[in-house]
């Protein structure tokens, strides 16, 4: 990783030099490259967050109160699946860096709200977007922050065709707003090693998501912009268990996520009517 302030220099999806001013040099990448499931409309929306992406009160104000909770679940299960060193013994979740040694793929990593935490946590951390612009964001945050990982303004697709393989992958809150889902967890999960994690995130497609979700979140409450869910996108735990199964990924965790607005708070619950996460081993 370069000093503080070095050129950024990534590819526009036309092909041509996107430069800013924090962070590293990144590689060419091909932006115009394999972007079978990229929706491009809320690739843009999404990228037109710009320096929201990390403020606490700022539009992404839920992802970042919903965030502890993603960490925990991740940083357990990897804890428990990859033994400590050469025993057989679980990981110890709370001593420092318990993810070291471990290579760890976030697609549609957006701002690297959960991509540096991980990192903090001791991962090899690779950060995938599809839109320079949270890329850039991304970077000149970890720059800041000190956070040593890498982020690629590249698809999931692309990475795929480089042959990458990781211990494990996280695509949390990104499979709603692709294309082509069963293709989109099919690129997921070529990209973990036999025996690693692919760790999912969404929400269900309800009657209870539709009114919290969409009518409560963007237009009641304004949590988000409107528009950034589509209902009819949504899917649901048995549709993204068969997903990930065609993947060759066997899921043997789903848990639900829920809000208490009385303590202002999310957490783990067996309530998946809205949103829910899950983990699967890669067979």
């Amino acid at each position: 990783m370069t000093a503080k302030g070095a050129q950024v220099n990534l590819l526009s999806p036309e092909g041509g030099l996107f430069s800013g001013g924090f962070g590293q040099t990144f590689e060419a990448d091909d932006m115009a490259g394999n972007r079978a499931t990229v929706d491009e409309a809320d690739v843009a929306r999404f990228e037109a967050l710009g320096e929201d992406w990390w403020a606490e009160h700022g539009s992404m104000r839920p992802l970042h109160r919903l965030n502890p909770v993603r960490i925990a679940y991740i940083r357990d299960h990897i804890c428990q699946h990859f033994p400590e060193g050469d025993t057989v013994r679980p990981r110890d979740a709370k001593r420092p860096n318990p993810l070291a040694g471990l290579s760890l793929l976030d697609i549609g990593c957006g701002g690297g709200i959960l991509a540096e935490p991980l990192a903090r946590l001791g991962a090899d951390v690779t950060g995938i977007d599809p839109a320079p612009g949270n890329i850039q964001i991304a970077q000149a945050h970890a720059d800041e922050t000190g956070t040593s990982l890498t982020y690629r303004a590249v698809t999931a697709e692309d990475l795929l065709a480089e042959g990458a393989r990781f211990d494990i992958v996280t695509a949390m809150e990104v499979v709603e707003h692709v294309t082509d889902v069963n293709a989109f967890v099919k690129t997921c999960a070529g990209l973990v090693k036999p025996n690693g994690l692919l760790f999912m995130a969404t929400l269900n497609r309800t009657l209870k998501s539709f009114a919290l979700a969409i009518v409560g979140a963007e237009y009641v409450l304004r949590w988000v912009p409107k528009g950034t869910h589509q209902w009819e996108k949504f899917i649901t735990p048995q549709e993204l268990e068969d997903a990930m199964a065609a993947g060759g990924v066997d899921l043997f965790d789903t848990a639900g996520v829920v809000y208490n607005p009385l303590r202002n708070k999310w957490s783990q619950s067996r309530d998946l009517d809205v949103n829910y996460m899950c983990v699967g081993r890669r067979v």
